[in-house]
């Protein structure tokens, strides 16, 4: 029997106008957003819906912005096609899959956002990086060129076999990114000004934590697969304690989908701006069934898909 897994996407999807017809035709994307002004004390509505140009990019906003637009989205097709067995993000992405999932309400889980994107917006600023998606070549290859870099940098993205990301100080990711070309592989520089899931978000991390220890946590009702394991969090697992650990590791997603295959699922409805996430399940094999919910559009489709 054919087991299905929602995943939600990470920092870097955003656009403008994203969310607006989910909001006009669906009661819980009303809701979501709707809470979320309330929560976060600004119109995050007319910064989503609207032109806002450059300031969606800026990580205070884009990771509010994708979050609440992801669990609009995925709210508001269960109503029609129901719960998975198991949830999945990537990066930012998880914190969705764990709201959905019940660890933190909606409203904790803004809080937790807000604070979240405030800390890496400053660490950022005061440790700046980039990021590089090195396209065809194998992650041993890519490690030993970023250990034989001078500098920082280091693979922090396993994202499909054939794509991982690397992140570090701006001169030493380049200067990795520049020989992985020259030995055949393909760079690409992510639109970020910062080294995420790295040591240089260490001072993001402690203050991240700091603000969310005393939080309320439950235990998942879904599982919940890890970007830091890549296995399904164990029930006792320490959330606050996990999502600082989080924010300085690498994204294993590679193993989540390996693992998530494994158990039994074959079908991946990804949610949020967007379908990074779709395009990289595709990757692994031609037998799942894949799709998006971002526009009213493919939540039709995806509907269609998961009804057959």
């Amino acid at each position: 029997m054919s087991k299905k897994a929602y995943l939600f996407c990470g920092q870097g999807s955003q656009y403008n106008g994203m969310g607006k017809e989910l909001y006009d035709s669906f009661a819980p994307a009303r809701h979501v957003y709707d809470t979320a002004c309330e929560v976060l004390g600004y119109d995050l509505k007319e910064l989503s819906f609207g032109e806002s140009g450059e300031k969606i990019n800026e990580t205070q906003y884009s990771q509010p912005l994708i979050y609440a637009h992801s669990l609009a989205a995925v709210y508001s097709l269960e109503e029609t096609c129901g719960k998975p067995d198991a949830v999945a993000g990537h990066s930012l992405g998880e914190y969705a899959a764990l709201t959905y999932a019940g660890a933190f309400d909606l409203q904790t889980g803004l809080q937790i956002i807000a604070a979240r994107s405030a800390a890496m917006q400053k660490a950022a600023q005061q440790h700046p990086g980039s990021m590089f998606a090195i396209i065809g070549s194998d992650n041993d290859a890519i490690a030993k060129v970023c250990e034989e870099t001078p500098g920082f940098v280091t693979p922090v993205n396993f994202n499909t076999p054939a794509q991982t990301v690397i992140a570090g100080e701006p001169e030493a990711a380049q200067a990795a990114a520049d020989t992985l070309s020259w030995m055949g592989a393909k760079a690409v520089k992510l639109a970020v000004n910062a080294a995420f899931h790295s040591k240089l978000m260490a001072d993001a991390a402690e203050e991240f934590y700091a603000k969310i220890k005393d939080f309320h946590f439950h235990e998942p009702n879904l599982a919940v697969f890890s970007n830091v394991t890549g296995a399904a969090l164990p029930k006792d697992t320490d959330l606050a304690a996990y999502l600082k650990k989080h924010l300085i590791s690498p994204v294993q997603f590679v193993t989540e989908m390996q693992n998530m295959a494994n158990a039994g699922i074959d079908t991946f409805v990804e949610f949020g701006p967007g379908k990074t996430l779709t395009s990289f399940v595709r990757k692994f094999s031609r037998a799942y069934t894949a799709c998006n919910v971002d526009t009213l559009k493919t939540y039709e489709k995806a509907v269609a898909t998961l009804k057959k």
